[in-house]
């Protein structure tokens, strides 16, 4: 197949420079390509799995997730290349440049990620811009978070903020509270605090629909280190929220299974394979919790088809790749795409 030939050519070129480098040179190439109508030559052959969820309509059940993208300049390029949706962002209200570099790691021998971005972005403006122009028709999540210098007894201000400005073009919204790169901000996925951050947002969302007779579902992504008891926790709490959905889960700050890297003392999040197994837990405990009271989007080490397909047994009714997409390139959204239709 001429997509998978053409990664493997291109993939060791760019695992030879840093890993932000080849992230930005990957995708202003994938961009280019776009831009002269070639990326056909890198997308793989999809089959058409329409699946319905939140009350949209997907043409295939892989999504690519949240990190990527951060500001929506290359959403018609990632789109073109098969996705049945795309999630953008994190983005924050304002501009900001995330943390000192270096702060993007790949532990290439345990197919993983650890990235401790802090979530650079342009600020919401550009990212609505962005969206004006879009071209792309599949389905787009935006993600929002709050900036750094925002304290955390004040974050609800900047979801608010944010969750304004996107909502005219966004098919859904994610309120991430389970970046592990912003200092505190996953104190506000337990009890009051998520109770009152979404009870406010659920009432703003409810003026925003009615004024713009459009529904928007608003979503909640957690983190995967989480006991049992804060898993149904946080169930209870989106239950009777009245949001969406809720995405399991984002990176973790365990080191299990990267013991042996020269990379595993650095600070953030870990994706890829070694968060397989634990974030498809969390999300087997969650949608047992939620009781098919609401959709879960299934994401964390989805490196191969069969990962697919234990995160919708587990209880995901759409999944996500990131890490897995880094390594394998886009023959890893058709055999996502191709399990979940047979699997």
């Amino acid at each position: 197949m001429l997509y998978s030939f053409l990664y493997s050519i291109v993939r060791p070129i760019l695992f030879l420079l840093p890993a932000e480098t080849s992230h930005d040179l990957g995708l202003k190439a994938l961009r280019l390509l776009h831009s002269i109508g070639l990326v056909a030559l890198l997308k793989p052959s999809i089959p058409a799995v329409p699946t319905r969820v939140f009350g949209l309509e997907f043409s295939n059940p892989v999504g690519l997730a949240a990190g990527l993208d951060k500001n929506a300049d290359y959403l018609d390029a990632l789109g073109a290349l098969g996705f049945g949706f795309v999630e953008v962002g994190t983005v924050t209200p304002r501009p900001q440049d995330g943390n000192p570099k270096p702060r993007l790691f790949r532990l290439a021998r345990e197919h993983a990620i650890i990235n401790r971005m802090g979530f650079n972005n342009k600020g919401v403006d550009h990212m609505v811009e962005q969206l004006k122009t879009r071209q792309y028709r599949g389905i787009v999540g935006v993600n929002i978070g709050k900036n750094l210098t925002t304290k955390v007894e004040n974050a609800v201000d900047d979801y608010l903020l944010c969750l304004r400005k996107v909502y005219a073009h966004a098919d859904y919204i994610v309120v991430n509270l389970s970046s592990p790169n912003t200092p505190g901000l996953r104190s506000l996925q337990f009890g009051e605090q998520l109770e009152a951050l979404l009870k406010t947002l659920q009432a703003e969302r409810q003026f925003l629909s009615a004024q713009q007779q459009r529904l928007v579902p608003l979503l909640l992504k957690i983190a995967p280190d989480l006991t049992p008891a804060e898993v149904a926790g946080i169930a209870d709490t989106v239950r009777k929220a009245g949001i969406d959905g809720v995405i399991a889960t984002n990176t973790t700050l365990s080191r299990v299974g990267v013991e042996q890297s020269p990379h595993r003392d650095e600070a953030g999040g870990l994706s890829g394979a070694p968060l397989t197994q634990g974030s498809t837990a969390v999300l087997m405990q969650l949608a047992k919790a939620l009781d098919g009271s609401m959709a879960v989007i299934g994401v964390g080490g989805i490196m191969q088809g069969a990962d697919a397909v234990a995160k919708r047994q587990a209880g995901a009714a759409l999944v996500q790749i990131y890490s897995g997409f880094i390594y394998r390139g886009p023959a890893l959204i058709a055999e996502s795409a191709r399990a979940l239709q047979h699997g």
